[in-house]
């Protein structure tokens, strides 16, 4: 947990992204893919999204940015689309594939 997440109790920062936590040095070297993902208008969604797919066996980041409707996600391995798809729907949005 970044500093920036335990003084706001939010998976958020100061710079509107979401993710888990991982930082760049964390993650190693991996898979990354961006996704497209419809529905998201603010911090609440991205949080939303960034929880349901950091779950994800494998997943090391997500960053979510509403704005855009872009998930970036880096994992150990390449993701199945299909679970991808099924956590951004338990978040309740819309998988619109890859960026």
């Amino acid at each position: 947990m970044t500093t920036d997440q335990k003084t706001s109790g939010s998976c958020c920062t100061t710079d509107g992204s979401c993710g888990s936590g991982a930082t760049a040095a964390d993650q190693g070297s991996g898979v990354t893919t961006v996704y497209k993902v419809t529905g998201m208008t603010c911090g609440h969604c991205e949080s939303a999204v960034s929880e349901e797919i950091s779950a994800l066996d494998g997943v090391t980041s997500v960053k979510a940015v509403a704005a855009t409707g872009e998930v970036t996600v880096t994992s150990a391995a390449p993701l199945d689309e299909a679970a991808v798809r099924a956590a951004v729907d338990e978040a309740g949005y819309e998988l619109a594939g890859t960026a």
